[in-house]
């Protein structure tokens, strides 16, 4: 969720996660480029005197900041805030702007690569008994992915990594009821399945959906409950094991390369 700060200073400008059905998202939060360095944290009268500032301007909203950095331009300073946001304000916090930082050099966004960072997901910590498990060749590669049944996108992942090999792919389900209202109850249908796997494949990847009903006990409230804690607010996205996420289809070759970057 969007501090107040950030929905009065660019309501549009940070706009979070794309949702199912809108246009794919391009690879932002993959693996960090060569060039770009840790932000480093300001000491002393700069960083004291900012945080001071911008708490007080804002007291009534609650903001906190968490964190104050350099940049690679001179005179300008990164600002963390409550809900992991990230700001740009001179070294006295009179002026202030949101959105991105790019190194046209390289032509990465330097603010995408820091919110990447700020955003890790402890990869071994998710609840893996609660994903629907596919193992594909050795299984050597690891990724989780939040899904929704009904989302389009999700299907057309699906059928791209059909074409893999050598993987493990952990499902979460996260259906949208705003955007599918039966995805939920499709989700538990398919959990509740003698081979949930099999159920799943089937439906995203052929459209066979099974007969039934949900019958049994399900974690889908309980998965779509931990999308929405991790920020996820559409489908699919991608946890990797190195904690980065995405969000957003990839086609293959290129979906390859970025799960085999983000392993570690």
């Amino acid at each position: 969720m969007k501090t107040k700060l950030i929905k009065i200073l660019a309501p549009i400008a940070l706009i979070s996660l794309t949702a199912c059905g809108q246009t794919p998202v391009s690879q932002a939060n993959a693996a960090p480029s060569s060039a770009a360095k840790p932000a480093a944290p300001v000491q002393g009268k700069v960083g004291e005197a900012l945080k001071a500032r911008l708490e007080k301007i804002y007291e009534s909203q609650g903001l906190k900041v968490i964190s104050v950095s350099e940049t690679p331009i001179q005179g300008i300073y990164e600002v963390v805030v409550s809900g992991k946001q990230i700001i740009y304000t001179d070294a006295k916090g009179d002026y202030m702007f949101v959105g991105d930082l790019i190194d046209v050099n390289t032509r990465k966004s330097l603010t995408d690569e820091r919110a990447a960072d700020l955003n890790k997901i402890d990869f071994a910590s998710l609840p893996f008994d609660k994903a629907i498990k596919e193992v594909r060749g050795n299984g050597k590669l690891k990724v989780a992915v939040f899904s929704d049944p009904d989302c389009p996108y999700c299907k057309r992942l699906e059928h791209e990594f059909e074409k893999m090999t050598d993987i493990t792919i952990y499902n979460f389900m996260m259906p949208i009821p705003s955007l599918h209202p039966d995805a939920a109850r499709k989700a538990e249908i398919l959990w509740c399945q003698p081979n949930p796997t099999q159920a799943w494949t089937d439906w995203m990847r052929k459209g066979q959906f099974p007969s039934g009903k949900a019958n049994c006990e399900n974690p889908v409230a309980e998965t779509t409950s931990l999308g929405e804690q991790f920020g996820f607010n559409g489908t699919p996205t991608l946890v990797f094991p190195n904690g980065r996420s995405q969000s957003g289809y990839s086609p293959m070759p290129h979906l390859k390369k970025i799960i085999e970057d983000n392993q570690k």
